[in-house]
């Protein structure tokens, strides 16, 4: 047994040199407890944490080099004062358990380590013996903290209170099928629709003021920070949490907080009552370990057609949506790109949406329920798969002749491949811009995915804005003249790939305004890898990408592109990307599930293998599309052996 335990305490150690080792100075690490029980009690809470292990967690830290840091000392280091010392550490506790004041407290004299607290002020005006709403059901109001103990401890200087809304911290109704998401970041749905963007900020304005009054008048001082129930949060309530006088605000974004990192925005780690000592030193590791602290991991991708799940029946619609659920949990997926848009016909272009919004038809108001679902049933990440271009506009709308145009061979002005919005018009990116704010406000999601209609041909856009663009770039107006040049030709394909790269950052920063921790991704075609010179017929660049795009979500699909040997081709493929420095790291090889030229499924034998082997050569990212659960393609009894990260646990 000593030695074991001998070998354990080194592994311990090892651990934390090889992390404290990368820490830098100005990083803080915050850590978000919850309950904290009596040692060997009882919880029903998974977060509650038992007070030893509270106890050990800190001389663990203490025994690493870490200080104990208050929010003070953040704010002092963040206006140029007194520096962080170079392993800082912020403890902050959630809801105003009692066991802050019986458990927290005493530790927090014995380490003379400061700390947070976030209070629910409803919670704390019920009267002793009464009950407390909380969650689902009801607490008594012993199990809170009472004033007299948040002065106490307020009083000895270790303690600052931050606001955790005054009845906010449960669900509301976010969709007509009855999902409850967090209440600061929901548009309420009601019988009569969704609550209006003012009346939502309105709402969330006095929820957020009526809690500062209630904690300055019991404690003689307004709250500066604001700590996000379930830490949903969007830059919007931040924003008005800042002009409530609470510029610091807390979620539960993964990853350590370095200077760089928005006062308005910090991170926190989430600790559990399964966290052990060897978890925690792992956990500390990965933070000082990694770019802002985020390991990067493997994943495995399903792509979703919600058209598949779309039923006129509601009935149907969600028993189609519960077998979904269940498939990809058996699957194994980490991450699904789930169809945003309506595309019956299958022509990849959106005439209607699965989400409210301003311009376009909603085919049913679908996104936002199987998202919240995928995430909080199937435990996965989603990205909302939308086109950055391909939006048909209903007859008769003003701006539905804005298109992308192409010349054609006897040199006619018309529409090739998909029907787009043409980029150069100011009026339809701003209907463009609209359509993804409003995806954005109605849903909860964690990433974007660009269509593959991001793609300008080597003909187009010939429209008229088109040239009005290329004459303030010095470039002949017409595509024709332009062709003919070839260092013209040279710039306008440069100048294509910018633009489609740009809009699309441009979009993602307006939804990052509802979801501030939102990655991206982006589909390319295969030959754009293979054969950089097809930049111009595509206006796509895979350095671009790269440089761009958390994510770049590569079509690596043989049979669409008619290759005669498709598994040298897929080979082909990755020698291309592996021979990009970081490119793996980034590279999703998204695989067909169907062969679209004869409609008929590729076997999931062939898929199966063509997974293995891009495991073998050290494909980080796979993915295939489309997933078809009435069909049972790819079969999943046999595909989820080679596809599941169950099976491949992250290393």
């Amino acid at each position: 047994m000593k030695t074991i335990r001998w070998l354990a305490a080194l592994l311990l150690a090892c651990l934390l040199w090889s992390g404290g080792a990368l820490a830098a100075a100005g990083q803080l690490i915050i850590l978000c407890y919850h309950e904290v029980g009596k040692t060997d009690e009882a919880a029903s809470d998974p977060f509650a944490v038992d007070a030893r292990s509270l106890v050990r967690q800190m001389e663990w830290m203490r025994g690493q080099g870490y200080s104990f840091v208050s929010l003070q000392q953040v704010l002092d280091d963040r206006a140029g004062g007194k520096p962080l010392p170079d392993k800082a550490v912020l403890l902050t506790f959630d809801d105003g358990y009692r066991s802050v004041y019986t458990n927290v407290y005493p530790v927090l004299k014995l380490f003379k380590a400061p700390a947070l607290i976030a209070l629910v002020g409803s919670w704390l005006q019920v009267p002793e013996g009464r009950q407390v709403s909380y969650g689902d059901g009801v607490a008594p109001r012993d199990k809170f903290l009472s004033w007299a103990q948040i002065r106490e401890m307020r009083d000895s200087g270790l303690v600052e209170v931050a606001s955790h809304s005054y009845a906010s911290h449960l669900g509301l109704q976010a969709n007509p099928q009855g999902n409850m998401e967090p209440a600061l970041t929901t548009r309420v749905f009601r019988a009569n629709g969704y609550e209006s963007e003012p009346a939502y900020l309105a709402r969330i304005r006095d929820d957020l003021r009526r809690n500062s009054a209630l904690l300055k008048a019991q404690l003689g001082q307004a709250p500066r920070a604001m700590v996000w129930p379930y830490g949903s949060y969007s830059l919007e309530a931040a924003r008005v949490a800042e002009q409530e006088g609470m510029p610091v605000t807390m979620s539960l974004d993964a990853g350590i907080n370095g200077r760089g990192t928005a006062l308005s925005s910090l991170r926190r780690v989430l600790l559990d009552a399964n966290m052990s000592l060897a978890d925690l030193a792992y956990q500390f590791k990965q933070l000082n370990g990694w770019p802002e602290g985020i390991r990067p991991e493997p994943s495995r991708i399903m792509h979703v057609d919600l058209d598949y799940i779309y039923d006129p029946n509601p009935k149907r619609q969600d028993e189609n949506l519960g077998r979904l659920l269940d498939r990809v949990k058996a699957m194994g997926a980490s991450t699904v790109y789930l169809q945003a848009f309506a595309d019956p016909d299958g022509d990849g272009v959106a005439r209607a949406l699965y989400f409210p919004n301003r311009h376009l038809p909603m085919r049913s108001d679908l996104f936002n329920r199987a998202a919240w679902q995928l995430q909080t049933r199937a435990n996965v990440r989603v990205y909302a798969w939308m086109p950055l271009l391909g939006f048909a506009l209903p007859a008769g709308h003003p701006l539905a002749k804005e298109k992308v145009l192409a010349l054609s061979a006897g040199g006619q002005l018309k529409q090739q491949g998909y029907a787009r919005l043409s980029p150069y018009s100011q009026p339809a990116r701003q209907l463009i811009r609209d359509l993804y704010e409003d995806l954005a406000r109605s849903s909860r999601f964690n990433g974007l995915l660009f269509h593959d209609d991001a793609t300008l041909s080597d003909f187009e856009d010939a429209g008229p804005a088109a040239e009005r663009a290329r004459l303030s770039q010095g470039l002949a107006a017409k595509v024709a003249d332009v062709r003919a040049d070839p260092a013209q030709m040279e710039r306008w394909t440069r100048g294509k790939t910018e633009l489609l790269d740009d809009f699309s950052l441009e979009l993602a920063a307006v939804v990052r305004r509802y979801q501030p921790a939102l990655r991206t991704a982006r589909n390319l075609y295969a030959e754009v890898v293979l054969n950089p010179e097809s930049e111009a017929w595509f206006a796509q660049s895979f350095d671009s990408a790269l440089r761009h795009y958390d994510r770049v979500a590569v079509m690596a699909m043989p049979y669409m592109e008619n290759a005669t040997d498709p598994k040298a081709w897929m080979r082909r493929l990755f020698d291309k990307v592996a021979a990009k420095p970081g490119a793996l790291e980034k590279t999703v090889f998204e695989l067909q599930a169907t062969d679209w030229r004869v409609r008929k499924p590729i076997p999931t034998a062939e898929m199966a293998a063509t997974v293995r082997e891009l495991n073998t050569l050290g494909a980080r990212h796979i993915a295939y599309y489309p997933d078809d659960l009435f069909q049972d393609q790819p079969r999943l009894k046999e595909f989820r052996r080679v596809f599941s990260m169950t099976g491949q646990p992250e290393q």
